[in-house]
């Protein structure tokens, strides 16, 4: 096999980290114990998948000079060994292949949530209020933790906006392909004759950058605080515990009245406002790169249209990879694994298409 070798380095690597892992002097550091189970558990599946590899490898190499058998019966074993254990070999190897791609670099960041109700009026903002239910139900499956930093409710209960901080393992390299427009096609319940209305929210999805990456000089921000409004007890409109953090250079504005805390809420503010440069950033260094080598260019963009929901055929459509599923009212339950995983799968692929021609 063409990665044999580097993937025999692989796994003695992985061996190493397992028995690093027993090291009593490696248990007593907390840090170094954190880093080494980390770095172990990147290269479980790939190890998994190698051992699996050479497991059917070495059963075929078996199976092999059975072929020159005189005796039709063994021959016809292996005949038969060897027809069924290929097409398993052949797969496992381009799993391989997928496992050993450039990982994206941002897969193991926490997220910045944001949605916003678009074309579509009172609907939109019904509409974003339950795909904000459907990640948060999402978020509940995954053990992630999702901390909403501000809202904003329409007179009919929707919401116009909503970001929220979303923190876990891998978050961002299962939502990071939820950027863009979500369309929504059904009857309202304010639709008198049952014609079915179309109406669209936009979602992003950022990576959370920490302060090492962006820091927020004192001079290029400034910060007001204002009192909190909508539910949440005696402090509201009682105390100045909301914040809103301008950054001069950008023009960017980040709001936070979710805490009672003004300094927590100043404190999410910054994770927002940071993650929102860090953005900036990456579509700078992105814009610089060839067009050859952006093979996911486009799945992040929010003006585009990624997907519709049809609630009167139960369906939902995913336009970027033909993709359609007639569980509709299960995906807006927060059972969104076949849709992550059908995308996730394609752009691997493509990526894979990609890296061969390079």
């Amino acid at each position: 096999m063409q990665f044999a070798q580097k993937l025999a380095q692989l796994e003695k690597r992985f061996d190493e980290l397992t028995h690093q892992m027993a090291d009593p002097a490696v248990i007593s550091d907390a840090d170094q114990y954190r880093k080494v189970t980390k770095a172990q558990a990147e290269l479980s599946e790939i190890v998994g998948q190698y051992r699996q590899w050479k497991s059917v490898e070495d059963s075929l190499s078996q199976a092999r000079p059975m072929l020159q058998e005189k005796d039709p019966e063994l021959r016809a074993m292996a005949e038969e060994e060897i027809a069924r254990l290929s097409p398993s070999l052949a797969k496992i190897e381009d799993e391989i292949k997928i496992l050993l791609l450039p990982k994206d670099p941002n897969d193991e960041r926490n997220v910045v949530l944001e949605i916003r109700a678009g074309t579509g009026g009172d609907e939109a903002t019904l509409f974003a209020s339950e795909i904000f239910r459907m990640y948060s139900r999402f978020a509940e499956s995954q053990r992630w933790k999702m901390e909403i930093t501000s809202s904003s409710e329409s007179a009919v209960g929707g919401l116009k906006e909503v970001i929220a901080l979303v923190s876990g393992n891998r978050v961002f390299s299962k939502l990071k392909y939820e950027s863009g427009v979500h369309r929504v096609q059904r009857v309202p319940a304010t639709e008198q004759q049952g014609r079915v209305h179309t109406s669209a929210i936009t979602v992003a999805i950022l990576p959370e950058a920490d302060e090492v990456e962006v820091k927020l000089d004192a001079k290029d921000i400034r910060i007001d605080t204002f009192c909190s409004s909508g539910p949440g007890g005696q402090s509201v409109n009682t105390t100045y515990s909301a914040v809103r953090i301008t950054h001069l250079p950008t023009g960017l504005i980040v709001s936070c009245q979710d805490e009672k805390s003004q300094i927590k809420n100043r404190a999410k503010a910054e994770r927002v406002l940071r993650s929102r440069l860090y953005e900036l950033e990456l579509e700078k260094q992105q814009a610089a790169v060839g067009a050859e080598r952006r093979s996911m260019v486009g799945t992040g963009d929010r003006s585009e249209k990624i997907r519709t929901y049809n609630f009167p055929q139960n369906r939902l459509t995913d336009h970027r990879i033909n993709f359609t599923i007639h569980q509709l009212d299960l995906i807006m339950d927060g059972k969104l694994d076949p849709v992550i995983e059908a995308l996730t799968t394609f752009y691997r692929n493509q990526q894979s298409a990609d890296e061969s021609k390079v």
